[in-house]
């Protein structure tokens, strides 16, 4: 039986190969589930590693349930039967969205100030090759976890690396995350009070209302009665739609910013120096800039276990797609706000403009309410890391219908209890100051390294080992791991110093 599933499944991999690979979004996709790539390295070793007879229960394990639940519940959804809750599956549009709206968040706001630490010249370079880093070690991923027999980034990185690899890609995952949603909270305080104060200016002095024009009674209630009632969905499926909207605000506050950029008095607007045009001093700050725009890793597995028919092909489309356009929408806004400010351009751009500008007003709006529905996934990702973290250690292991042991499915109490708790800290903490920025920096050039740069390939190298691919597959993966090293090391340490310099020259004033 073993043999004949292995043979299947081997057949299914050649017999993709003569299938002509597409590039739209389509769900019209009758593709085998388990296509490859063709001329992919990395899938050709794959395959090989299926036909020398290692892991070959590994894409039944993971693809083939997916895909046969997926078509069974769209043919028999109206004769489901009472009690059985089935996880919701997403298209390739909608997971398109969930990806490029991970990607196209807070960070986008501060491409113009990493041309800025970069110079034009090699910013724009370094946002076009980090962002094909970026697309291959998400895809690289998925590839780690079918070789590793895993379906999440956290057990993909435990299969190769045991309890420590295990801890390590937790804390990562968990620290970004939550420092993410700590920083939309702060951003949602810092913008939609000024919005509704330019919009309403008698709201400041109207009992009640004018707790709306007030930074922490305004991230309360958005808080609590918008992004927590989102964040306690059980599938990230079910956030696509919310996505969607956000990526609509996102595109009204670049055009905004290219607009009412090219409308900027001179007086209003800064100076170019030939370091500001080339390269600029302070490109490992640039790089952690875009690399903490861009690392959406946390959320990459959780988005490909929501696509239906979940195939290398189709997710890579879903990857090219999403990162493209986040690559337009951040080269765009970058563009539009630093030539417009050049040597005075903000951390965020928007302060760069009148407080009274209308156009940047709704922009500060729709940045507002991009991070309440971004909030969401970055809570959803805490509270799996929590959770499966608790029920790992503490909770006697279960086996599956694959034979495989694995923590209990969380009480739904459970899941209620870590969303409000996460929820409450994440408030807490942004409600105690209105500014993250020294301690995102050190967040972003460590976690956000960690997860895109230095833990997929270390995981590929690990299995290719045992894979015997040959030397020239390797030399991409231990490029990216030195390279995600340095960033780490250089980028924490400057800012390090440049906090102990800051804080230095302010006691000197004080």
């Amino acid at each position: 039986m073993a043999s004949r599933k292995s043979l299947s499944e081997e057949s299914a991999l050649q017999e993709s190969h003569s299938v002509t690979g597409r590039t739209s979004l389509s769900d019209d996709d009758d593709l085998a589930p388990y296509r490859v790539e063709d001329n992919d390295p990395i899938s050709l070793s794959l395959q090989r590693t299926l036909s020398a007879g290692q892991h070959e229960s590994l894409l039944a394990r993971i693809e083939a349930p997916a895909v046969v639940l997926a078509e069974a519940a769209e043919a028999n959804a109206e004769s489901e039967l009472p009690g059985v809750v089935g996880k919701k599956k997403n298209g390739m549009r909608m997971a398109f969205m969930n990806m490029a709206n991970s990607i196209i968040g807070a960070g986008i706001i501060g491409q113009p100030y990493a041309l800025l630490q970069c110079g034009l010249l090699t910013g724009v370079v370094l946002l076009f090759v980090l962002t094909l880093v970026i697309d291959w070690t998400i895809r690289l991923m998925v590839v780690n976890a079918k070789l590793s027999g895993t379906n999440t980034y956290q057990a993909t990185v435990s299969a190769c690396f045991g309890r420590p690899g295990y801890l390590a890609i937790s804390l990562a995952q968990g620290l970004f995350a939550f420092g993410g949603s700590i920083a939309f909270t702060v951003i949602i305080g810092d913008t939609i009070p000024q919005v509704i104060t330019a919009i309403f200016p008698s709201a400041a002095t109207t009992p009640i209302v004018s707790l709306l024009t007030e930074r922490q009674p305004v991230m309360i209630f958005c808080i609590i009665f918008i992004s927590f009632p989102l964040s306690l969905s059980k599938n990230i499926a079910n956030l696509a739609k919310a996505s969607l909207l956000a990526l609509i605000s996102m595109l009204i506050i670049i055009v905004a910013v290219v607009v009412e950029g090219i409308r900027t008095p001179a007086d209003q607007r800064g100076e170019f120096t030939p370091a500001l045009l080339t390269i600029n001093s302070g490109v490992f700050q640039g790089i952690g800039v875009i690399s903490f725009a861009f690392v959406c890793h946390h959320n990459s597995l959780l988005i490909y276990g929501a696509l239906r028919k979940p195939t290398l092909d189709r997710f890579a489309r879903v990857t090219h797609w999403s990162t493209g356009v986040s690559m337009v929408a951040c080269m765009t806004l970058a563009l539009g706000g630093f030539l417009t400010f050049r040597n005075r351009t903000a951390g965020n751009v928007l302060n760069n403009f009148p407080a009274d500008n209308i156009f940047i007003n709704i922009a500060r709006f729709c940045f507002g309410f991009n991070m309440l529905t971004t909030f969401p996934l970055e809570i959803f990702v805490c509270r799996e890391v929590i959770l499966d973290y608790i029920y790992s250690t503490f909770f006697k292991q279960i086996t599956n219908e694959h034979g495989i042991e694995e923590p209990p499915e969380p009480s739904m109490l459970a899941h209620r209890l870590t969303t409000a708790s996460l929820t409450l800290v994440t408030l807490l903490v942004a409600l105690t100051t209105d500014s993250l920025g020294i301690v995102l920096e050190v967040v972003g050039s460590t976690s956000a390294c960690m997860l895109a740069y230095i833990l997929p390939p270390l995981c590929y190298l690990k299995l290719a080992s045992s894979a015997n691919c040959s030397w020239k597959q390797k030399v991409g993966p231990v490029a990216c791991v030195v390279f995600g090293v340095t960033v780490m090391i250089v980028s924490t340490a400057l800012s390090i110093m440049n906090f102990f310099t800051t804080t230095h020259d302010d006691s000197i004033e004080t």
